[in-house]
Parts: C-alpha cells; structure tokens; sequence
C-alpha cells in the first residue's frame, strides 16, 4: 500500500490495487520499492527490497512486484520499466524455505509458479538491471524482462540441480532459446555460475557495465526507449517476442502483418512526415 502512495506521490492517481493486495501490504513489510526517474519522468525503476534474504524471490515479493508491474503497464506517463536488486543480489533465486514441505498434489494441482511468469505479459518494455546474483528464479525473472544490462560483477545460473529439483519458471526453456542446447544442458545439469561477460557472449545479457553504472545505464534504456512512439514500441515488442516464441516463417508473417497494422496509426504518418521534414516526430501513442 505505501508503494502505491509513493507511485500516486511521483506520477499521480493510479488505479487502486486488489483489496486482497492491499490487505497483505499493509500487514506485511514491503518488498519491492520504485520510484519514477529520467529527465522526462518517464521511466520506472522498480527495486526488489528483500535485502537480509539477497531478494530471494517469496509469495508476498512476487504478488508486489506483479500489481506494481501492472500498474505501470496501465500508467500512460510510463515509458519503460527498470527492474532491479541491490548491488550484491538481483535476487539470490526462490525462497526455499516456502517449498520444503509443499506436497506433491498442492504444487501440481494449484499450477505453483505459473502467476510468476506475469511478467512476461506487460505491454510495456522491461530492462532488468543486474548486479551480483541472479540464481535461480532470480535468473529466470531476470530472462522474462526484455533486455538484460549486467553489473561487471553480476553471476547468473540455475542451481536448482543441487536441491534435487530443476528451473520451474522459464529456466531450461529460455537458456535453450537463447544460449542454445548445449549451454542451457550445461547450466542446467551442472548447477554451475556464469559470469556477465560470458553472459554476454551467449547472449543472455545485452551489455556489461561497472556495477555502479549498470543501474543509470538501464535508466537512460528506458528514456531511450520512452521517447519513441509507445503504440510503435507495443508492436514492436510484440513482433521480436514472436520471433523468440515461433518458427520463422509464423514470425515473418506476424512481423509483416504487424508493419502493415502501423499505416492504420497517427505515430507512423507522423513519424514518416516528421523524417521527410527533418523535425522531431510529435507522437500522439495513437
């Protein structure tokens, strides 16, 4: 709850979360934090705020981080997303201690973990901004965001081999799209860390940065980002997911079938007119 006044405070009125979310807010210590930066006040940075734990990813954080995501996605002066931990830990993976004594028929028949790929779902673009860990589900929230800027010393894998259990939220799926057969087998079946700059080489991370630019580096992304055309940047958004969820042929005739959807816009007149008369395209996000 006193993330959503601190939202209201920065870009005001948003919509109210759910009374069931408000009613855990208020009896529980927050776990994830933002605030609205950039010169224009157009980017949301959005911190996991769990730090005794190295933001081990629990219930209450990841039903925060869900209503705050949404609400930023709804909030027209929102360009772009920046998620990020703390210096030491993106977030260290999920919280063990909440599933030691799940049974078997609780976990498969409540579908456990499957609210935690909302993330994938924002309309809106999201950089994750990684320092020190990203074990685990930290790993896997940070592959559900759209573009990864890694601290120098950031560390990603998937350990979950060493408890006797695997990825259970996008591991093993994205690694493999991304990273390829062999290293996601790798990761997976070893339990090993992969440091930023190999992170980089396997495609997992766009950017390197010292630590204590990978933050401001993200920030500036979202401005980047944030003054393009958000309908054109939806699309856009929509169009590469495609490429990475589909077979080649599907993907280029979603892409082509979504350029075609842009002359129905104001933003794609607009910004072809503006080129032709060399000004700053005005967009309408219409």
């Amino acid at each position: 709850l006193r993330t959503m006044f601190k939202l209201a405070s920065l870009a005001g009125p948003v919509r109210a979360v759910s009374r069931a979310s408000m009613r855990n807010f208020a009896s529980a210590p927050e776990m994830v934090k933002f605030e609205i930066v950039g010169e224009k006040k157009n980017v949301a940075l959005v911190s996991l705020n769990r730090p005794k734990a190295l933001n081990a990813l629990c219930g209450q954080l990841m039903t925060e981080l869900r209503d705050i995501l949404l609400q930023l996605d709804a909030d027209k002066s929102v360009g772009a997303i920046v998620l990020t931990g703390s210096e030491r830990a993106f977030a260290a993976g999920a919280d063990i201690k909440e599933m030691i004594d799940r049974p078997f028929h609780a976990t498969f028949g409540g579908r456990f973990l499957e609210e935690w790929t909302a993330i994938s779902d924002i309309n809106k673009p999201v950089i994750a901004a990684v320092n020190g860990f990203a074990l685990g589900g930290g790993c896997e929230l940070a592959m559900m965001c759209d573009i990864i800027y890694a601290g120098d010393k950031a560390q990603f894998g998937q350990p979950e081999i060493n408890i006797g259990t695997i990825p259970g939220a996008g591991g093993t799926q994205r690694w493999a799209r991304t990273a390829g057969k062999s290293v996601a087998m790798e990761m997976c079946l070893t339990g090993e860390r992969m440091g930023a700059k190999e992170a980089k080489e396997v495609g997992i991370v766009s950017k390197v940065f010292p630590a204590a630019e990978t933050v401001p580096a993200a920030i500036k992304l979202g401005e980047k980002i944030a003054a393009q055309s958000p309908l054109i940047v939806q699309i856009c958004k929509e169009a590469v997911n495609r490429a990475y969820e589909t077979t080649l042929r599907e993907g280029l005739h979603v892409e082509r079938r979504l350029f075609h959807a842009t002359f129905a816009t104001k933003d794609r007149k607009e910004g072809m007119t503006a080129f032709a008369e060399k000004r700053a395209p005005a967009w309408k996000g219409e």
